[in-house]
């Protein structure tokens, strides 16, 4: 009998060590994907700096929007009128 127990503890032991090493695997693929999510991330930031720069020369951008919006009313109230509807 002693070789029997003997042999279920090897077997729990190779199991054991099997486990470890998918964990082990699975930690090392999540640190790499986060670690290429992060350059990504910072990628982006970038970009979005870029960007920012960009469209912050638009002085008076709000003043364009309500001016938008005003014609866009209008223009609806005309074809109303002209419609009839």
């Amino acid at each position: 009998m002693p070789l029997a127990a003997s042999s279920g503890w090897y077997l729990g032991l190779a199991l054991g060590i099997v486990v470890v090493l998918v964990a082990a695997a699975i930690v090392i693929a999540v640190v790499l994907l986060a670690r290429r999510i992060a350059g990504q991330a910072r990628t982006a930031v970038a970009g979005v700096e870029q960007v920012r720069a960009q469209t912050s020369e638009l002085a008076g951008i709000a003043r364009i929007n309500d001016s938008g919006v005003r014609i866009l009313h209008s223009a609806r109230a005309l074809r109303k009128v002209a419609v009839g509807r």
